[in-house]
């Protein structure tokens, strides 16, 4: 499975940014997928994820109630709709795969396949 993500830049705080991750692969529809990001000097953090099925749903705390994460099977891609953006959600974005289907997990060892990603700076 191969991942590009797009959708990225700049947007001024309480703006919005809808990031997009296309998925190369046969099997897209079973695999879970899911965001993660990383700041400058810190680790990559859990951002958001989906099962396969598109029924279950993860969030972080830090993003919760501002962050939809979707799927679309016919388009082999997956979307993070980034709402009411503050300054601390600055970051590299990066899409991934979980093979197992499930996407339930926080820890990036969980996750197969690594898109490369997208920057996201918000402006206060």
């Amino acid at each position: 499975v191969q991942l590009q993500a797009s959708g990225g830049g700049l947007v001024q705080a309480g703006g919005s940014l809808r990031l997009s991750c296309a998925a190369s692969g046969r099997t897209f529809s079973s695999y879970g997928m899911g965001w993660f990001r990383q700041a400058p000097g810190t680790e990559r953090e859990f951002v958001a994820a989906i099962s396969w099925s598109g029924g279950s749903k993860y969030y972080a705390d830090s993003v919760k109630g501002r962050f939809t994460i979707s799927g679309d099977n016919a388009k082999n891609t997956v979307y993070l709709q980034m709402n009411s953006l503050k300054s601390e959600d600055t970051a590299v974005y990066s899409c991934v795969a979980d093979a197992s289907g499930f996407g339930d997990s926080e820890s990036p060892y969980e996750y197969d396949y690594w898109g490369q990603g997208t920057q996201v700076t918000v402006s206060s």
